[in-house]
């Protein structure tokens, strides 16, 4: 196997691979929508079919159907009324939130420790919004089997105070009070730490009446749906932003046009949970564990809703009980996410290299945990994956070195033999034997590479950790381009470099080929994350020191033999 060759194929291998990926988050089907049993409802309460409550029947089993769709024309009234309720604003170290009296919906929440952009530091991300055009909601309730008011999101709650602060404490505690005219009351309460974006949200429901209280809770985001163009220069532009669920199995990502041509997704789990994501960022559910939930994901017009219901509870007069949920509001902090629920992680979409970019990504963190600087890390983790594999790459690199020295006598072989190929490849084979060279040992460091690059590219354009996170000098961001193109430069002089070390095309077709490849390689790097092209010149450095090491070791040899 010719080593050049192979880099060519390599080259246009990975633009297909590219290409193949965009395909896939444009075009590629959605799974089908899970069947659901039909059971047979008694005692639907609420407002009539087409509202944006999820449904709840009450059989003789207990169990409840799947939340109910939401509707295209009751949605935006109800975003616009929301949007006109008095609200409560709590403020912690990481978030401002905006919490909604009627049914205690979040319905606003910024980021504080992340701007839009670098260089706007006082537009702050806003994954919550009442605006229209980017219209997000987290809603909580209770839904009753039965004749009765109900405190779901559209129930009106009160507040003691309009405003909450964290402060320096490490965690707060916001309540919401309702109560109906026949004694049952329902404390709401929103728990917010120090650093943390979960907001754990429990229903209290005391039963201060005669009879008794059944009902079930239920979560649900509703987010508004954006297209976005596919831009080279923006590499948010290629992640998927959307619905994705947890089926207590996989997770998947589900696409708002599939969802507008084949209905609502639903499904049933005792281990799952349901959000929306965007590139880096969060908005999910997550039930307490090991209770069953039904989970229905529609979607209308430009809107999709998310929404899951338990299973229907009955309180004794005189008695209480808690329901618990809990919200992710933020960024995709892999720490957190696992903090929550291990499968959380599930939502930094590293692809098919998940079980190198996982790992790959741990140990970056690890070494950041040392080094304090990102791009020092990448570098650092650069050379033990060097060192890690620096065996295997030595036998090859040896190959290649003794290929350079017989770049000579090759080149008389084809002289000879020009017209006549059958006798040159025979030539060729046994001049390989006689040095005990081997031809396809240097095609080994690049199929080593690319996977290890690969899972590079997903990790720094999928981790949130390195977003907007500073390098040196120039480099500001190691999650974007470089913005005067140094480091690609770098890395073309350093791939011309080490053609220099390795042994020439035969073919006057390849050779030329290769003299272009650094220019190709600097044009198709200049738009890539400046930490992955970090990655790349760091790592063609080091591989340029352990070659030239070895051709200086072997070419020693050589003369000791001769003499």
């Amino acid at each position: 196997m010719d080593n050049q060759r192979l880099l060519i194929w390599g080259l246009f291998g990975f633009l297909a691979w590219i290409t193949y990926q965009t395909w896939v988050q444009d075009y590629a089907p959605a799974p089908a929508a899970q069947p659901t049993q039909a059971v047979e409802q008694t005692a639907l309460t609420g407002p009539a079919d087409g509202d944006d409550l999820p449904e709840l029947s009450a059989p003789s089993d207990g169990a409840l159907d799947a939340p109910a769709p939401m509707n295209d024309t009751a949605a935006p009234e109800m975003a616009a009324a929301a949007s006109n309720a008095p609200f409560i604003r709590v403020k912690t170290d990481v978030l401002d939130v905006e919490i909604s009296l009627q049914g205690g919906t979040l319905q606003s929440a910024f980021l504080t420790g992340y701007p839009v952009a670098k260089d706007r530091p006082d537009t702050l991300i806003q994954l919550l919004s009442t605006e229209p055009s980017n219209f997000g909601a987290v809603q909580t309730g209770l839904r009753i089997a039965g004749e009765g008011e109900e405190p779901n999101h559209r129930a009106i709650f009160t507040s003691s105070k309009d405003t909450y602060e964290l402060g320096g404490a490490q965690t707060l505690v916001v309540p919401l009070q309702w109560k109906s005219a026949d004694g049952v009351s329902v404390e709401k309460r929103f728990l917010f730490t120090q650093g943390g974006y979960a907001i754990v949200i429990e229903q209290e429901v005391t039963n201060g009446g005669e009879g008794l209280w059944r009902g079930a809770h239920y979560a649900q985001t509703q987010r508004i749906f954006k297209e976005q163009e596919r831009s080279m220069f923006d590499v948010d532009s290629y992640s998927f932003a959307g619905p994705i669920i947890y089926n207590g199995e996989k997770s998947e990502k589900l696409k708002h046009d599939d969802l507008i041509e084949d209905g609502a997704y639903k499904f049933k789990s005792q281990n799952g949970w349901l959000g929306s994501i965007q590139h880096h960022f969060l908005s999910a559910l997550i039930p307490e564990a090991g209770t069953d939930q039904s989970y229905s994901v529609s979607a209308r017009d430009d809107r999709s809703t998310a929404s899951m219901i338990g299973l229907a509870q009955t309180i004794a007069p005189g008695s209480s009980k808690t329901f618990t949920t809990t919200a992710f509001v933020g960024p995709k902090l892999q720490a957190q996410l696992e903090e929550i629920n291990e499968t959380l992680k599930l939502t930094v979409d590293y692809g098919w290299l998940t079980i190198i970019s996982q790992p790959l990504f741990w140990l970056l963190s690890l070494v950041f945990g040392f080094v304090g600087n990102w791009g020092v890390a990448i570098i650092l983790v650069t050379l033990l994956i060097k060192l890690a594999f620096y065996k295997l790459t030595e036998s090859s690199g040896r190959s290649m070195a003794k290929m350079r020295n017989l770049q000579p006598r090759m080149k008389a072989l084809q002289d000879r033999y020009k017209d006549d190929k059958p006798a040159l490849s025979t030539a060729m084979m046994e001049l390989y034997k006689r040095e005990k060279v081997n031809p396809a040992a240097g095609c080994l460091p690049i199929l080593i590479q690319m996977p290890f690059f690969l899972a590079f590219y997903w990790v720094l354009l999928e981790s949130v950790e390195m977003r907007q996170a500073p390098f040196a000098l120039w480099i500001t961001d190691l999650s974007t381009k470089d913005p005067y193109f140094i480091l690609p430069l770098i890395m073309g002089a350093a791939m011309f470099m080490q053609q220099k070390l390795n042994p020439a095309p035969a073919d006057p077709v390849q050779a030329k080929v290769m003299q272009i490849m650094p220019i190709m390689f600097t044009a198709f790097f200049a738009f890539f994350p400046s930490g992955l092209v970090l990655y790349w010149v760091t790592n063609t450095l080091l591989s340029i020191a352990q070659q030239w090491k070895i051709n200086t070791v072997v070419e020693r040899e050589a003369k000791t033999k001769k003499h």
